[in-house]
């Protein structure tokens, strides 16, 4: 991906953050208790993952890090779960921040802020059933990614599946057909169970 491909993602994340910031700051309180598709993750333990580097400069990173014997699973999970309980008011203040709009992955540039930003955005609107706070075109751009991947990113297996977009022109492989909107093919693609059961087979 091009430097000026790259640049270009970048206003996507923060599009993508400020409107999941929108949604819930709109939504009644007990939104923040809802279930999303992150397996075992409410809606306020996503945004405690997702504003991490907000909070965790990169000598407290490295910190959580050992903490967690290296285990970035591990970390997740525990600052999932302790910042969860944080102030909401706090965690809606950074996800407008523009730290974590300007934030990128170590090696994964703009493309890979983007799809964290994309996906777990996606967590807790396909599992609310609102729509994609994230721009249309940013998760088709995600779709792209994953689709390139072939399954790798997240371990799944797509032979004999192809993948058909609703709202808008993609398509994918070839074989049994799978069908939804761009933001659940994205969650599929993420390994994701949706709402109402489907799934795509791991390796």
């Amino acid at each position: 991906m091009t430097d000026q491909i790259q640049h270009d993602l970048q206003p996507w994340v923060a599009q993508t953050y400020e409107g999941l910031a929108d949604l819930l700051a709109e939504s009644p309180a007990g939104t923040w208790d809802a279930p999303t598709l992150c397996e075992g993750w409410q809606v306020r333990h996503v945004v405690a993952h997702v504003t991490m580097p907000v909070r965790l400069i990169p000598e407290r990173f490295g910190a959580e890090m050992a903490a967690a014997g290296g285990d970035f699973g591990r970390l997740s999970d525990t600052v999932a779960d302790r910042d969860g309980a944080l102030p909401t008011d706090g965690l809606l203040a950074d996800l407008r921040a523009p730290a974590l709009h300007a934030w990128q992955p170590p090696g994964g540039g703009a493309a890979g802020a983007l799809s964290h930003a994309v996906i777990h955005s996606l967590d807790v609107t396909v599992a609310l059933g609102r729509p994609a706070v994230a721009p249309a075109d940013a998760v088709v751009a995600v779709l792209d990614q994953l689709t390139a991947a072939n399954g790798a990113l997240f371990g799944l297996d797509l032979t004999g599946t192809r993948l058909e977009t609703e709202d808008a022109d993609r398509a994918w492989g070839e074989g049994e057909v799978v069908r939804g909107n761009a933001g659940e093919l994205v969650a599929l693609l993420g390994g994701r169970t949706l709402p109402d059961g489907r799934t795509l087979r791991r390796r």
